[in-house]
């Protein structure tokens, strides 16, 4: 009556993805839940849909508030609106405005110079040296050398130190992953976000006053009727599941009848990384990233490309002569005290995880399934594991799988929710956030090393 524009909600619930009746409602949470909500609350002055959604796993979600505080607001090598800025450039080249938006209020709010949000142009010379770091962390990661490093270090007035470059690494990889989480499981904008409202007044014939007055805008039968889900029916999932375990129980047994040679796991690892260049997403057409985003980054054109494309030759990145646990975890734990114990905790944690369930099934142990998923991911970055057996990953992830795992991980924008509800489907949504934490945490890693790697060389 006033004519003041009142904003409504979009969607409802904090995924677009997982129906809200099937979320956790705030005020059914469980104890510990509701201390991280708390948390979670006070640090970032808001009860976030990311947050909302990664409660499904309270484990995790704890280790991964801790160690995101930490980036952010604990001591460490760089100034805070620094941090903030960093988070936008890493969010920037997945087009992810979700997160952008999220940091360009955090930025500010610290002190940032607004001027540096007009364009990465307008920042300082030091975070412009980055975006060729956060390029190739964020599409291709094994280009990185000691070299790219060197130049950071070393350019007169605006180098790097050793453990500036750390933290800004840090920084980069866990807002790609994150931004890989965040399309990954369809994270809504929350309501005072761009995108998160509309001020457009319901259409008052369809609806009974009340409806309206609460904002409800028919937006469920968005939900109702996802348009390009996939009907199946619950037998034939049924059967998806009984196979999977099947083929586990198979597996396993081969496993202790005989072992493969070292030239023939060598094999299966080339053939699985070439295979894993040709699953690619039907809907794989172009998004150009719009100016809002694009301004945080260089070089728009630059995206993820498959390493033995065009006969480039990427040498296999070989886990027993550079691991996390071996090498990165170290040098990160010196140069930037605390935080390679926080990052290791939230890896295995991801790694670990389980409830022993698959679908409607008990007391499963699902070591080998997450096992693949995690070297699957690591393979498509060209990473190996002399003592796993690549066969298995064929086995254990169908294509319709395998297309949302390299969605996600390589070019998260282009995740939809058909993807999203193509791959197990007899499964409950809890199991789908978790393959996401896998993604996010297989991917970060893999990208640490190779730039961890990288600064090992330069420092030797």
């Amino acid at each position: 009556e006033l004519g003041i524009r009142i904003p409504r909600p979009l969607g409802h619930g904090p995924s677009r993805f997982i129906p809200e009746k099937e979320t956790i409602q705030v005020g059914n949470e469980d104890t510990m839940m509701h201390t991280l909500f708390a948390d979670t609350f006070a640090t970032l002055g808001r009860l976030d849909n990311v947050t909302l959604v990664m409660v499904f796993h309270p484990q995790y979600l704890e280790s991964f508030l801790k160690t995101q505080h930490y980036l952010l607001q604990m001591d460490g090598p760089l100034p805070l609106h620094y941090r903030h800025y960093i988070g936008i450039m890493a969010a920037a080249r997945h087009q992810c405005s979700y997160l952008v938006n999220l940091h360009v209020n955090d930025f500010l709010h610290v002190g940032g110079d607004p001027k540096w949000l007009n364009g990465l142009e307008n920042a300082p010379q030091k975070l412009q040296n980055l975006g060729e770091l956060n390029k190739m962390l964020a599409h291709r990661p094994w280009l990185i050398t000691k070299e790219h490093i060197e130049q950071l270090l070393k350019t007169e007035e605006n180098s790097w130190s050793l453990a500036e470059l750390i933290h800004a690494v840090v920084l980069l990889t866990h807002y790609h992953s994150l931004a890989s989480f965040t399309f990954g499981c369809g994270i809504s904008p929350e309501i005072d976000c761009e995108g998160g409202h509309t001020f457009r007044p319901p259409s008052v014939s369809n609806y009974c006053i009340c409806d309206i007055t609460n904002g409800y805008h028919g937006v469920d039968e968005i939900h109702a009727s996802p348009t390009g889900s996939i009907p199946v029916s619950s037998t034939e999932s049924v059967c998806e599941v009984e196979a999977l375990m099947e083929k586990m129980k198979q597996l396993q047994e081969c496993r202790d009848e005989e072992e493969a040679s070292q030239e023939e796991m060598a094999t299966r690892f080339e053939r699985e990384k070439r295979e894993s260049m040709f699953v690619c997403s039907s809907e794989d057409e172009e998004s150009a990233p719009t100016r809002d985003v694009s301004r945080h980054f260089e070089d728009t054109s630059y995206g993820y490309k498959d390493f033995s494309r065009h006969g480039m030759h990427v040498p296999t990145f070989r886990v027993q002569d550079y691991s996390w646990e071996d090498h990165g975890y170290s040098l990160v734990n010196r140069l930037y005290p605390d935080v390679g114990q926080l990052l290791d905790e939230k890896f295995h944690i991801a790694y670990n995880l389980t409830y022993n369930t698959m679908a409607m099934h008990k007391d499963v142990d699902t070591s080998m399934l997450r096992r693949a998923i995690w070297n699957y991911i690591h393979c498509m970055f060209g990473i190996r594991y002399d003592d796993y057996d690549y066969g298995e990953i064929n086995q254990l992830l169908d294509r319709s799988f395998k297309v949302y795992i390299k969605t996600v991980v390589c070019t998260p924008e282009k995740t939809t929710k058909r993807m999203y509800d193509s791959f197990w489907r007899q499964f409950e949504h809890s199991e789908k956030v978790h393959v996401n934490l896998l993604l996010v945490e297989a991917r970060m890693q893999a990208e640490l090393l190779y730039a961890l790697r990288a600064i090992t060389r330069y420092m030797t």
